[in-house]
C-alpha cells in the first residue's frame, strides 16, 4: 500500500507502541527551500491513511518516535532545530517544545530504548547531542566529527554505547561516560551516509557511503570490513537491520530502489530488488512488531508500506 505526500519524503519512522502506524518526515523542494511537513500515517484496510500532520517553516530530514510515551514524536528541521509533537495534544499546544541549539541542519534523530528519556541527534553543524526529552538544554554534545553528521544511532544492546556516520568518511563509536570517541573507522573513500547496528550482535555495524557501496564492520576487528555489498547504482542513503532476523539488512539508494541482503550468505547475499520508487529513495524501516513489514519514502513524494515477502506496489 502506499500514500502520496505534498511533500518530498526523507525519513520514514515505524511506531514501537502501534502497529502499522508510521511517521514520515518531508520536506517542500526536495529539502533545498521551504516548508516542511511531519506526517502520521495508519495502515489500514484502506491503505494508509493520514491521522496527523504538524508543519514547520523549514525542511524535516528525519523524525523518531519516543520509547516511553506512543503519542510523542520529534522531527528533524534544517533550521537546526528539534521539534516535538504530541498527537493526543490540541493542535495549539504543539509543538510540545522546540531544541534550538544545533546551528546547521538536523540529519538525523534517534530515540534511547532502555533510557527511554534520552534521544540523540545528529547535525551538518558537525555535532552529535543527547538531549533528555525532560530538559530544556542539550544533555551532551560531542564534537569530534570534522565534516556533518549525517547518521547516529543507539546500540540496541548497550544503552550507553552510541554510532555515529559522517561526511569526513568516518564511523565513530562513542561512550556516554567518555567525552572522546572510542574508535574511529575511516569506513570509506567518500562520504558515509548512513549506520547501524545489527540488532542481535552488537559488534556488527553496517555503513552505506557515497561510493555505492554497502560495508559490514566487526568492531572487535575493526581494521578491515568483513564483508562488502556491491549493487546499488548510486549512493546509498539508508542501511537498516532486521529487528527479527540477524543477518538480514534492507537498504535504499539515489538509484531509487530498496534492496534486502542477508550478509550471512556473501556469495549471493542480495535478496530483493524493489524499484517502486520514481526519485531518490532516502527513508527506509523495519517494522518491529510486524516481522517482515517494511516502510520507504522518497523524493517521489510517495510513501509504501509492504511485506519483504512481497512486491511494494
Amino acid at each position: 500500500m502506499f500514500l502520496k505526500t505534498d511533500f518530498n519524503g526523507y525519513a520514514v519512522k515505524f511506531s514501537p507502541f502501534e502497529d502499522g502506524r508510521i511517521a514520515v518526515a518531508t520536506s517542500q523542494n526536495f529539502g533545498i527551500v521551504g516548508n516542511g511537513r511531519q506526517y502520521v500515517l495508519q495502515a489500514s484496510q484502506q491503505g494508509l491513511v493520514q491521522i496527523a500532520a504538524f508543519d514547520t517553516k523549514d525542511g524535516l530530514y528525519d523524525c523518531a518516535w519516543s520509547e516511553e510515551n506512543e503519542n510523542i514524536l520529534a522531527s528533524a528541521s534544517g533550521d537546526g532545530s528539534i521539534k516535538l509533537w504530541d498527537l493526543a495534544a490540541a493542535p495549539q499546544a504543539n509543538p510540545l517544545r522546540s531544541f534550538e541549539e544545533h546551528t546547521r541542519e538536523v540529519y538525523s534523530l534517534n530515540w534511547n530504548m532502555t533510557h527511554r528519556n534520552l534521544f540523540l541527534s545528529g547535525s551538518w553543524d558537525d555535532t552529535i547531542k543527547v538531549w533528555d526529552v525532560h530538559r530544556p538544554e542539550s544533555a551532551a554534545t560531542f564534537a569530534e566529527h570534522t565534516y556533518c553528521v549525517y547518521a547516529a544511532n543507539w546500540n540496541p544492546a548497550n544503552a550507553d554505547i552510541f554510532l555515529s556516520a559522517s561526511g569526513d568518511l568516518s564511523l565513530k563509536i562513542w561512550d556516554l561516560r567518555k567525552p572522546a570517541a572510542t574508535m574511529t573507522i575511516q569506513a570509506h573513500a567518500y562520504e558515509v551516509l548512513t549506520a547501524d547496528w545489527c540488532k542481535y550482535n552488537d559488534c556488527l555495524v553496517a555503513t552505506g557511503s557515497v561510493d555505492k557501496s554497502i560495508k559490514v564492520w566487526d568492531l572487535r576487528r575493526p581494521d578491515k570490513e568483513v564483508l562488502v555489498l556491491y549493487g546499488h547504482g548510486y549512493a546509498v542513503r539508508k542501511v537498516v537491520f532486521s529487528p527479527h532476523a540477524e543477518t538480514i539488512l534492507a537498504s535504499c539508494s539515489y538509484d531509487m530502489t530498496v534492496r534486502l541482503w542477508d550478509i550471512a550468505a556473501p556469495e549471493d547475499s542480495q535478496l530483493r530488488v524493489w524499484d517502486h520508487h520514481t526519485e531518490f529513495a532516502v527513508g527506509l524501516d523495519f517494522s518491529s512488531l510486524s516481522e517482515g513489514m517494511l516502510a520507504s519514502t522518497g523524493w517521489d513524494e510517495m510513501t509504501y508500506f509492504w511485506n519483504q515477502r512481497e512486491n511494494a506496489r
